[in-house]
């Protein structure tokens, strides 16, 4: 990694509680520098970005117009807006464009190639054209459910199978993601929720196919389900699973439970392997905090990887050096 001397310039697209918290955490380490920051809520356009996070202001006003942001001479755009695909991708497509790097925390970016191919090639292409990169990280997908059981799989000379567990106390976490897992709905309500897009993690079956891809498996097929945990007749969160099946059986597990109130938390992955393993996470990898600084911490990362659109191992030295 080479050294850098001037600072990293960075545009803050999306300033939801995630990004937010992201602007924050850069404004608070030396090496970088906040050029320009876009949203699309009338409520915060105009206002300086210091401000919006409890403090003086800094000289960056908020701007409604992207192409105006995206002027501005940068290294790198930390993106924090939706979560599909499809909803981001002319947003990812005019930045790449503009030839500025980008690292988003859209979790269908994860790893885009399973459910959305020829976009996904189209997107690589043109950041190859122009010499940048493109990343989709945070906590889950991007770490707790993908990146660290494929971490974990290094020391073992055979892998047959991964399982995860993640349980998540929603009460702690930001409002958004308590509508997502349908907190307080009716039962009907939830299952009208996932049929519509509405309720639900997204990233899970991302998940499995970054696992697959990077141990070199070909799965069969992913499944996925999704359940409302009831309590006095009202969801509290829910349980989902995806299961990646190899060879007529499930080599990939992943097993996601985030309601309100819990008090077991945690992180846990089995590797079925030569050696095989198991790593827990007491009270689990807390979750806004951490995709907060995932991002910022991947930012150096992201700008000295090569040109295209990459998964969030690919980024990491020890994957480069097994070849994935």
């Amino acid at each position: 990694m080479a050294t850098r001397t001037a600072p990293i310039r960075v545009i803050h697209y999306g300033l939801g509680p995630i990004g937010l918290g992201i602007a924050r955490i850069l404004a608070q380490r030396p090496g970088y520098e906040i050029v320009s920051a876009v949203d699309l809520d009338p409520e915060k356009a105009g206002k300086d970005l210091g401000t919006l996070l409890g403090g003086s202001p800094w000289g960056v006003p908020v701007s409604e117009d992207e192409k105006q942001a995206l002027a501005q001479e940068a290294d790198v755009v930390v993106h924090a807006t939706r979560s599909h695909l499809p909803e981001v991708l002319p947003q990812l497509t005019t930045i790449v464009a503009r030839g500025l790097n980008v690292i988003s925390t859209c979790e269908e970016l994860s790893y885009p190639w399973w459910r959305y191919p020829e976009e996904s090639r189209r997107l690589d292409h043109l950041a190859r054209e122009h010499g940048v990169t493109v990343v989709g990280a945070g906590v889950n997908p991007g770490f707790a459910m993908d990146v660290l059981p494929i971490l974990l799989t290094a020391p073992c000379k055979e892998v047959r199978a991964i399982r995860v567990e993640r349980v998540v106390d929603v009460s702690l976490r930001r409002e958004p993601l308590q509508r997502k897992v349908g907190l307080g709905l009716s039962s009907k309500e939830f299952h009208q929720g996932v049929q519509e897009g509405r309720i639900g993690h997204v990233g899970l079956e991302e998940s499995v196919a970054m696992i697959a891809a990077a141990l070199g498996w070909n799965l069969q097929r992913i499944d996925h389900s999704i359940e409302p945990v009831l309590e006095d007749g009202r969801v509290k969160g829910l349980h989902q699973v995806a299961r990646g099946v190899r060879d007529g059986s499930v080599a990939i597990l992943l097993d996601l439970t985030m309601v309100a109130g819990t008090a077991g938390q945690r992180d846990a992955v089995w590797i079925e392997g030569d050696p095989p393993l198991r790593v827990e996470v007491d009270g689990g990898i807390p979750g806004d905090i951490a995709t907060c600084a995932i991002v910022a911490n991947a930012i150096p990362a992201v700008l000295d990887a090569p040109p295209g659109l990459l998964a969030p191992f690919q980024i990491f030295p020890v994957w480069k050096q097994r070849g994935m």
